[in-house]
């Protein structure tokens, strides 16, 4: 979402090269193929976050290659000074991998139900410690070694260094040809085309899409909202909208509405990736547990031959 609406040189990337816009522009685009973008995005990208080094390579040099081809000279037709993009270099690449992590930590603090506790935003030093980690992430997808992150301070530098690339636009739809609004194409080819039995893709993805959106927005910070273009009363809305929609967060937390959406949004695949990922973790923590209460038993037991050295 934020990549879509926030960072204009993928927006401007998806307009001119993704197929989604080139059926659109054909006349041929439908809810079926608009599902197996969204579908085939989550599951290419499952393997770079919870894979092996080895399969993360793969996948990372995998994405490269496709996105050689999504080059253009035109970020936005008002505002030429901003230049051309290209998906495969490192800028872009690297704020496509930000794009995705920085939201999905935003998401996580204001949604996720843990600990047997309502949602909450971790520690300054947790939050420091998942920014500094997404740096394995950032050289893998060839991020420029001056920009990768170690704190939450120096993401929040990094959004200032390259803020023009972010402001609101509404022209960065606008496709440099026609002028036309690509993504209005998209929404009106898609009900041009649409059938009965695009429902079976039509519902995850609006479960995925539509019934979030607003309440997502209203997770990220104030100058995130701005520059997807929110007015200061939807921004409002989006902010009221996230506190709202905890009970809705809870329940798509629960088992059967989990499996409903791994299973038809990320596939076998990715599913095996999240449940290994899953085991690792609660192995880490069990490991880390067992190390406090060795910790302490040592500790006990110096406190108590302390003890009676000073009783003699």
């Amino acid at each position: 979402m934020v990549q879509t609406k926030g960072y204009n040189p993928i927006n401007a990337g998806l307009r001119d090269r993704d197929p989604m816009s080139r059926k659109a522009r054909e006349g041929t685009l439908t809810m079926m193929d608009v599902f197996d973008r969204l579908s085939r995005n989550s599951g290419m990208h499952a393997p770079m976050w919870l894979g092996d080094s080895k399969t993360a390579k793969l996948m990372a040099k995998h994405l490269h290659n496709i996105h050689k081809k999504v080059v253009g000279d035109v970020i936005d037709t008002a505002r030429p000074e901003l230049g051309g993009y290209d998906a495969s270099e490192p800028r872009d690449a690297m704020w496509a991998a930000l794009t995705e992590m920085h939201p999905m930590l935003r998401v996580y603090e204001a949604f996720a139900f843990r600990d047997g506790k309502l949602p909450h935003r971790l520690s300054p030093e947790q939050r420091d410690q998942l920014i500094a980690e997404t740096g394995a992430y950032l050289r893998l997808v060839g991020a420029p070694e001056e920009d990768i992150l170690t704190t939450m301070a120096e993401l929040g530098a990094l959004y200032e260094k390259y803020a023009d690339l972010f402001e609101p636009s509404k022209t960065v739809y606008n496709m440099p040809d026609t002028g036309e609004d690509w993504f209005k194409l998209v929404m009106k080819t898609v009900v041009k085309n649409f059938h009965i039995s695009h429902l079976r893709a039509a519902i995850p993805y609006a479960l995925q899409t539509s019934l979030i959106e607003l309440p997502v927005m209203g997770t990220l910070p104030a100058r995130m909202r701005k520059s997807m273009g929110l007015s200061p009363r939807m921004d409002k809305a989006a902010v009221l909208a996230a506190k709202l929609f905890l009970p809705i967060a809870w329940l798509m937390q629960q088992g059967p509405y989990e499996r409903y959406m791994l299973r038809r949004m990320w596939g076998p695949d990715s599913i095996r990736l999240l449940e290994s990922a899953r085991r690792l973790h609660e192995q880490t923590l069990a490991e880390r547990a067992v190390g406090r209460l060795a910790a302490g038993a040592t500790e006990a037991v110096a406190r108590v031959g302390g003890a009676a050295t000073s009783v003699r």
